[in-house]
């Protein structure tokens, strides 16, 4: 399993995944599941994406052939579509017909083979757009309501962001809450492991603005993470009944 969770804010978009993939308890490994497609100054697009592995990188190895293909056109390409909107649609054909193919494959052997992504980017001249895309190729999108998308295990990290993140919601702040939403994943859900990535994408930069890899051990998430804690039992202990 996974847990990847997207912000779209006034000032940017704020990313972080996990890389921890399982097929068993005895079978666990580390995968990166965010990407970039990136002609800085011109657009950006970030995918994150859960489920099975064989879906998630035979999608994104057919949207980079279709990238690099002499026939390539605004249909076919993400880096040439003309909106946000067309890269999502692009993504979620692409993964949909994957999932459809592996599944076929798998069916004699009842084998699940499902994934979605989370879809983040702008180009210039056009809006920053996140977007969710089910297994189906379907898509919903992020909004001033509910400025955040989470895909795989989003139950336990959902809570703080409900409380804490607003379009106005600074980037330094936002990457914040999806460390600590990412912290308390971690601390419910073995499915869901170090390293993470955190990428920011800040509005109109039309480029990955920062980009952090965060190992096991990293003192500074160490650090917030016990602050959270004690700050918690703290507030924990004030509260009267």
């Amino acid at each position: 399993m996974t847990y990847c969770v997207g912000l779209k804010l006034d000032a940017g978009l704020v990313l972080l995944s996990d890389t921890r993939t399982n097929a068993g308890l005895d079978n666990i490994s580390c995968y990166r599941k965010m990407f970039f497609f990136e002609r800085p100054g011109e657009r950006v697009i970030a995918i994150m994406t859960a489920g099975s592995l064989s879906v998630t990188q035979t999608t994104l190895a057919r949207l980079e052939e279709a990238i690099d293909d002499d026939l390539a056109d605004e249909t076919t390409s993400i880096l040439l579509a003309p909106t946000m909107l067309r890269v999502a649609t692009i993504i979620g054909d692409t993964l949909c017909r994957t999932r459809r193919e592996i599944a076929e494959q798998c069916r004699d052997l009842r084998q699940q083979a499902s994934a979605s992504m989370i879809v983040a980017g702008q180009r210039k001249g056009g809006d920053m757009r996140l977007f969710l895309i089910y297994p189906e190729g379907n898509f919903i999108e992020a909004t001033e309501d509910t400025p955040f998308l989470q895909i795989g295990e989003h139950k336990y990290g959902k809570p703080i962001l409900d409380r804490v993140v607003t379009p106005a919601t600074s980037l330094s702040d936002a990457q914040k809450a999806v460390l600590l939403s990412m912290d308390s994943t971690l601390r419910s859900n073995l499915s869901v492991g170090m390293p993470l990535d955190l990428a920011v994408i800040d509005r109109d930069s039309c480029s990955v603005t920062t980009r952090r890899r965060i190992l096991d051990g990293d003192p500074d998430f160490a650090q917030m993470s016990a602050a959270w804690s004690a700050a918690l039992r703290d507030s924990f202990v004030k509260v009267t009944l």
